[in-house]
């Protein structure tokens, strides 16, 4: 169990990186499309919800490690070490939807 969580944490910490790096890409995107609206609305309670929602981006990230424990406890570890990058794209679109989501409505709509 040792190697198969060394493992997990090899593979998943750096890419948290550019997860990181592409959520707050869209949200710095959402932002400059909607100047000088986006400005208006930049108060400390939103920074705090950012804070907020950073955080749970990134526990949500660690859902990653359930998924490739148990895979990787299974007949078929090798198999899950060639493909697990699928689930870092997935993770990625789909944590990329719910930014786009939530900066377009924290931060006012272009138009």
């Amino acid at each position: 169990m040792s190697d198969i969580l060394t493992d997990a944490i090899r593979y998943w910490e750096p890419r948290r990186i550019p997860y990181n790096s592409v959520l707050a890409l869209i949200v710095c995107v959402i932002f400059a499309a909607n100047w000088p609206i986006s400005l208006n609305r930049v108060t400390l309670d939103l920074l705090e919800m950012f804070f907020v929602l950073a955080v749970l981006a990134n526990v949500a990230y660690c859902a990653a490690y359930i998924v490739d424990v148990v895979a990787q406890s299974s007949a078929f570890q090798s198999t899950w070490k060639r493909h697990r990058w699928i689930v870092f794209v997935i993770g990625v679109a789909f944590a990329s939807i719910l930014a786009k989501s939530f900066a377009t409505n924290m931060l006012g709509h272009a138009g």
